[in-house]
């Protein structure tokens, strides 16, 4: 067998991302995005977004805008795409479809492909008598030549019978008895022989390209020096590069990323596996399915977590905001192996973020989510949000702690039955009264706690546990000295006071 090796050439780093707009935007996608995203701001690159959308029947109302909004919801800016047009548009298929035609003619002119007019129900009657002998029907360079196509047609019988026929599609020639080396960045070298390929079709008789021939030109014209998409797509590179052999173009860098597993580690993430597990799978909400957005997810940590799965920075940090993360990332260190999700992770990322982001940010993004913050005016609010940041796993979680909006309703019985005594009153309201302001701060709160104590002779815990149950209802919330300072000295007195009656 002969033996054919591809080379690649540097250019100036051009990458993209090239969903179909076939449904939301899966989470292994947009990782995908990132991952393209940040090499490409690694290399000083462009990144742009192409819509792949030449399967009319599998195409979805709104999908596209879906992945556009899904993107700038996290931050992935594309410097080309369908609305910011850059010198190599139009950046949808369905509006370049006149040119594939074009380049498909060129193949067979300079044969590599071949015209097929064999039916759908010809070809399947072939793949049922071949599985019933125990074997696989594979239309390709071992038997192309017994098949209904123009190989063995001369020029004047080919002209006829494409006039007398609408039904023919072009389907590449595939090299007989070549072994095909080439090397994926992160699988290293790979070695394929041609004589285990179909002749895939590259031109369909709807007169729209396949995705094989539509992206391979289209990278070629974009000129895409980095191809980065799921191992899902490993089983095309061989025809992928042997597209680029026979238009000789010079071939980009391949680079397949690993599978996004399951929660328990075995078989590819799916929308079910969210709706089993409680979690989304999709960046913003899509019909029933609730995004990570609408879950309460922010975005940094959606990033940070997805960054993560896959691949590592070579050290023990794990806290990275995007533009850390391009400059650091290459693919040298992303793992052939696949990622579990892992959703204990993701809510610690996220908890990590909401301490990270500042006050002021938060609130913001409380009021964009319409969070309920029960009427607070905005620097109440911050205070509300800067005594309970670090507490939270999720931004809308601050809502469940009631005790910053309004007196307990009800106390912990476990709690009371335990820490509250008869002298227990007495020692509140004293404790209560000697605070000197009506608004103290923290320190002030601390000290007046300390003193209280020694001069009363009074354990701390005598103090502590009660008072936090008359001020918040159990044993739960920020520091007590905190929380005073933030209720105030007249608000905690009238908490005080509903909790010796309740509690009597």
């Amino acid at each position: 067998m002969a033996t054919f090796a591809i080379k690649y050439a540097a250019m100036t780093a051009r990458l993209r991302f090239a969903p179909s707009p076939t449904g939301p935007l899966h989470i292994g996608g947009v990782r995908t995005a990132l991952y393209n995203y940040l090499l490409a701001k690694r290399l000083g690159g462009t990144f742009l977004l192409r819509v792949e959308d030449t399967d009319r029947s599998r195409y979805v109302e709104g999908a596209e805008s879906y992945i556009i909004e899904s993107l700038k919801w996290l931050g992935i800016e594309t410097d080309e795409n369908p609305i910011k047009q850059g010198a190599f548009g139009p950046y949808r298929q369905s509006e370049r479809k006149e040119l594939y035609k074009e380049y498909a003619e060129l193949l067979i002119k300079n044969n590599w492909a071949y015209y097929s007019f064999d039916t759908a129900e010809e070809l399947e009657r072939k793949r049922k008598e071949a599985e019933a002998t125990g074997e696989r029907f594979l239309y390709g360079p071992l038997n192309r030549s017994e098949l209904d196509n123009s190989l063995s047609l001369d020029a004047t019988a080919l002209e006829k019978r494409l006039a007398s026929e609408n039904g023919y599609v072009i389907r590449f020639k595939t090299p007989k008895d070549e072994v095909l080396r080439f090397t994926d960045t992160i699988r290293g070298e790979i070695q394929i022989d041609t004589n285990t390929l179909d002749d895939k079709v590259l031109f369909k008789s709807d007169g729209m390209p396949t995705y094989h021939l539509a992206n391979v030109v289209d990278d070629h014209l974009m000129e895409i020096t980095h191809v980065v998409r799921g191992e899902e797509w490993l089983p095309s590179l061989a025809l992928h590069i042997l597209l680029y052999r026979a238009f000789e173009w010079k071939a980009p860098e391949f680079a397949h990323l690993p599978l996004i597993l399951k929660p328990s580690g075995k078989g590819k993430l799916s929308k079910r596996d969210g709706e089993a597990g409680g979690f989304p799978v999709f960046p913003l909400t899509w019909n029933e399915s609730i995004g990570f957005k609408e879950s309460g997810y922010e975005p940094e940590a959606l990033i940070n977590f997805l960054s993560l799965l896959g691949w590592s920075p070579g050290d023990d940090r794990e806290l990275f905001s995007l533009s850390e993360l391009a400059e650091i990332f290459s693919l040298e260190r992303v793992q052939k192996s696949g990622a579990r999700f892992d959703l204990e992770k993701l809510n610690w990322f996220n908890a990590q973020w909401i301490q990270r982001l500042s006050d002021e940010e938060l609130l913001g993004r409380c009021k964009l989510q319409n969070i309920n913050l029960y009427g607070l005016a905005d620097q109440k609010a911050l205070a509300a949000i800067d005594l309970v940041k670090d507490r939270l796993i999720r931004l809308s979680d601050i809502s469940d702690e009631t005790y910053l909006f309004h007196a307990p309703k009800t106390y912990d019985s476990a709690a009371v039955q335990k820490q509250w005594k008869t002298e227990t009153p007495d020692i509140l309201m004293s404790f209560i009264q000697g605070i000197d302001s009506k608004e103290a701060d923290k320190t002030t709160i601390t000290n007046h706690i300390k003193l209280f104590c020694e001069q009363n002779g009074a354990g701390v815990g005598k103090l502590m546990a009660p008072l936090r149950i008359a001020l918040v209802g159990s044993l739960k919330g920020p520091s007590v000295d905190a929380l005073i300072a933030f209720l105030g000295k007249t608000e905690c007195a009238n908490r005080i006071e509903r909790a010796v009656v309740a509690l009597r």
